[in-house]
């Protein structure tokens, strides 16, 4: 199998590769995420990630980034890849919980709330607004942007969203056994909230049962004017369906194989009904040599902070398979 799935003929003067930080209180629902060491302490993922990859170490907390099982982070495999293409990345901080330390954009905004209950996102169209600037300042100096995220206990919110478009997908999980009934169940209440205000714009639906991160990615779409890859799991379908009901071109999406292939979900199915062209990275990790890379393979993570649209951005610009391989074992040895 090849290291993209199909051939990419894209090239980039100016390629940018940026992430979006946000938080839904979501991930701290019982069940729902597995990411961070408690559900609590999930909150704290994104801006972990940042500092990560921005220095190559976590600086505000002393942890390194492993899962209890011993699995690298996502983060990790991002900063593999900026490392290798010699690229210093935009972080984008919207709805978060905790400060970001390192160098960012700041589009403020409160975490989002529970898709449950009241507005999770009461000021969407104002980050949708703040990301259709950005999109359009990117403009002026890239021709190609791909753009990540990082929120723990996305899959759920983008299950509330895309079952609210009228989309009947099915969403990852970062852990091994998908909760699947613990997902169902809040999108189901959400659906009926959303159901009984009769709310059918976009914008509004994603204020109503959404996340930060969905609205100012899909304003970014508007304002991009190059070529615009998104980079993550389900997260960035629901971004991608709300790009399209707002009635403008739906850009590619980038994922790994974990997710690709997720028996769980239903990546190419609604890739395939979004009307997104969908590509995927498989860096073969079952065969890497490590044992927490190769829990990739064995459904732990698939995918997070943009690391598929990462390791597919250095494939684009000439790096080949076993190099980006190398870089990715030399980073995580350095925190086993």
């Amino acid at each position: 199998m090849s290291f993209v799935s199909t051939r990419a003929d894209f090239s980039a003067e100016s390629p940018m590769f940026a992430l979006i930080l946000s938080n839904s209180l979501v991930s701290t629902i019982e069940g729902v995420s597995g990411a961070g060491e408690s559900p609590a302490k999930s909150l704290m993922v994104p801006p972990l990630d940042a500092e990560l990859i921005i220095n190559g170490e976590i600086t505000s907390v002393d942890m390194t980034p492993n899962t209890p099982t011993g699995c690298p982070t996502p983060a990790v495999l991002t900063l593999a890849m900026m490392d290798l293409i010699g690229m210093k990345p935009l972080m984008i901080a919207a709805g978060l919980d905790h400060d970001v330390t390192v160098p960012h954009m700041q589009f403020g905004e409160k975490a989002g709330g529970d898709p449950r209950e009241g507005k999770a996102v009461p000021n969407a169209k104002e980050l949708f607004e703040k990301g259709r600037w950005l999109g359009e300042y990117l403009s002026q100096t890239h021709d190609l942007l791909v753009l990540g995220e990082c929120l723990p206990g996305g899959t759920t919110t983008a299950l509330c969203v895309l079952r609210a478009l009228g989309y009947q997908a099915k969403v990852s999980s970062c852990l091994v056994d998908n909760p699947v009934c613990i997902k169902e169940k809040i999108a189901a209440e959400a659906m009926e909230k959303v159901q009984k205000a009769g709310v059918t714009d976009p914008l509004e639906i994603v204020s109503m049962v959404g996340d930060p991160m969905i609205p100012v990615a899909a304003g970014i779409a508007e304002g991009y004017r190059g070529k615009l890859f998104l980079a993550g799991g389900t997260q960035m379908l629901a971004a991608a369906a709300v790009i399209r009901a707002l009635g403008n071109t739906v850009p590619d999406i980038v994922t790994t194989v974990y997710v690709y292939e997720d028996k769980t979900a239903s990546f190419k199915e609604t890739a395939a009904a979004v009307g997104s062209d969908a590509y995927y990275v498989d860096p073969e990790f079952g065969s890497i040599g490590h044992s927490g890379l190769a829990r990739y393979a064995e459904g732990e993570i698939k995918e997070g902070s943009g690391a598929g649209g990462a390791m597919f951005l250095a494939s684009l610009l000439g790096f080949t398979h076993e190099e980006i391989r190398s870089s990715i074992r030399e980073q995580v040895i350095r925190y086993t």
